[in-house]
């Protein structure tokens, strides 16, 4: 288990060194995978059609990071310069009040099942919920090593749907998946009772697959800030407001759930989990009242410290897909430490808050382009052709200048050039 996540000077060392000092916290984990592209061609040959090669994102560390008391290094597999960044400083300020506590569900994943041509939706309703433990035995047959280890079908919920095609009936299988996301147990569950459902129903099925949707596998964090520690409690004040604005206004919420997004995403990727899956369900979460709304809440406690929460669905799994067919992916799990998939879903709403606040401190204080400018500096610097030991001043001279810009990189790296 990792002895600190407080890893100090981390972002001075080389990246051999920063590898050595992340293995050297965590104790017997091989992180080599993580040394070049994690894959190979003939591995990526099996895991999706007519590959051709493959695109290489880079993979930090967050550091500072502590989950219901015990110290996490996290994996974030992003292209955006200050995400890692934010979000360790944000942890490291948390840890005053003992880091980020986090709680979740079940792994419970639904299927939907639709029923067309039905003549009586209600009644049809009523003679599956009592057949309900047929069904629900019918489902398990499919997948008895998921039953064997304590998952399975456990509920079947039943809605009658007023839209386009007049009334309907949708049957939602729910299936406790364990330690996967579970995509693939619960469309095979899906098109087994589908059958059956049709026949009791007096109607025929149609669509038979699984909702992203997943509103019964929730995970929550919270942390709480010293006003110290984020510039004072004008700034607390003023991220509680900005925060409300994200709550209120879809305009801005957008843009909040996306900084959001940027800490899961960047997890959920590391680890080889399904982005689009994770991205899907927040943002169907959002709008569950019928606006689009903020996923976090920021509030100050009696004391005036910054209170910040999120509650947002978490299918992620540690078995199956590229979880455990990617090299990198299985290392980036190994750092994490987790033996649970509902663990590793709280590890990463975790740092979707932690890079929530982040965002919001810095819009209510410098703004946003301040230090994440500082950071693209180097990119910037990059693309207009420096060389390893050019980077560091081309991007210093862009922050001094203040203009992060692609024509005044190669101004500045054309003078120092001609200096020489």
């Amino acid at each position: 288990m990792a002895t600190t996540s407080r890893l100090s000077g981390l972002r001075n060392l080389t990246v051999e060194e920063r590898r050595r000092t992340v293995t050297e916290a965590i104790g017997d984990v091989d992180l080599s995978a993580l040394a070049g592209d994690g894959l190979s061609i003939e591995q990526a040959d099996r895991m999706v059609e007519n590959v051709i090669g493959q695109i290489s994102i880079p993979v930090g560390v967050a550091t500072n990071v502590i989950v219901n008391g015990r110290e996490v290094l996290v994996p974030m597999a992003t292209e955006e310069p200050s995400v890692v960044a934010a979000a360790s400083n944000i942890a490291r300020m948390a840890r005053r009040f003992g880091g980020i506590v986090t709680t979740s569900t079940e792994p419970l994943m639904q299927a939907q099942i639709q029923l067309l041509d039905v003549a009586d939706p209600h009644g049809a309703r009523a003679r599956i919920l009592e057949a309900k433990d047929e069904i629900l035995a019918l489902a398990d047959e499919q997948d008895p090593k998921l039953v064997s280890v304590g998952g399975g079908a456990r509920d079947l919920l039943v809605r009658t749907i007023h839209g386009l095609l007049d009334e309907h009936l949708i049957v939602h299988l729910v299936v406790n998946v364990g330690d996967a996301m579970g995509a693939n147990a619960v469309n095979t569950m899906a098109e087994a009772i589908a059958p059956r459902l049709a026949e009791i129903a007096g109607g025929r099925s149609l669509l038979r697959i699984l909702t992203n949707l997943a509103d019964l596998r929730l995970t929550r964090a919270r942390l709480t800030i010293h006003p110290d520690e984020v510039g004072g409690p004008e700034i607390v004040s003023n991220m509680v407001a900005g925060a409300a604005l994200a709550y209120d206004d879809p305009y801005r919420a957008a843009t909040h759930n996306k900084g959001i997004m940027n800490g899961i995403s960047a997890v959920v990727l590391a680890t080889g989990n399904d982005t689009r899956a994770v991205e899907a369900g927040a943002h169907a979460y959002a709008a569950r009242d019928g606006q689009y709304r903020a996923l976090s809440r920021f509030e100050q406690d009696a004391a005036g410290n910054l209170t910040a929460t999120i509650e947002l669905p978490m299918a992620v799994g540690l078995v199956g897909g590229a979880t455990k067919s990617h090299p990198a992916a299985r290392a980036a799990v190994a750092m994490t430490e987790v033996t649970t998939a509902r663990e590793l879903g709280e590890i990463v709403a975790a740092i979707g808050l932690a890079q929530n606040v982040a965002a919001v401190r810095a819009l209510a204080a410098e703004g946003i382009q301040r230090g994440h400018m500082g950071l693209h500096a180097r990119n910037v610097a990059v693309a207009a052709g420096a060389g390893a030991d050019e980077v560091d001043r081309v991007a210093a001279a862009l922050v001094e200048r203040g203009a992060v810009r692609a024509d005044v990189a190669e101004q500045i790296l054309a003078e120092l050039r001609a200096a020489r």
